[in-house]
């Protein structure tokens, strides 16, 4: 059973960022429009959980990627 979800929900979105649930599903309809024009596929009310911790934490790959070599 996968224990990580890989989509957040408004319920946690609004969580982490100490929103509202309404405030919440703006953010993800932007960022899943953003998500969109790039070409990937979305789901409503939902939002990568990657792609969320890269917009509102400036988590990146080549940060962490950096990191270990160093």
């Amino acid at each position: 059973m996968l224990q990580f979800r890989l989509l957040m929900t408004a319920e946690e979105v609004a969580e982490a960022l100490g929103i509202s649930k309404t405030q919440a599903y703006r953010l993800i309809r932007a960022m899943n429009a953003e998500l969109a024009k790039k070409g990937y596929l979305t789901i409503s009310g939902k939002v990568n959980r990657k792609f969320f911790a890269e917009r509102f934490y400036g988590y990146s790959e080549e940060v962490t990627e950096n990191a270990r070599v160093s």
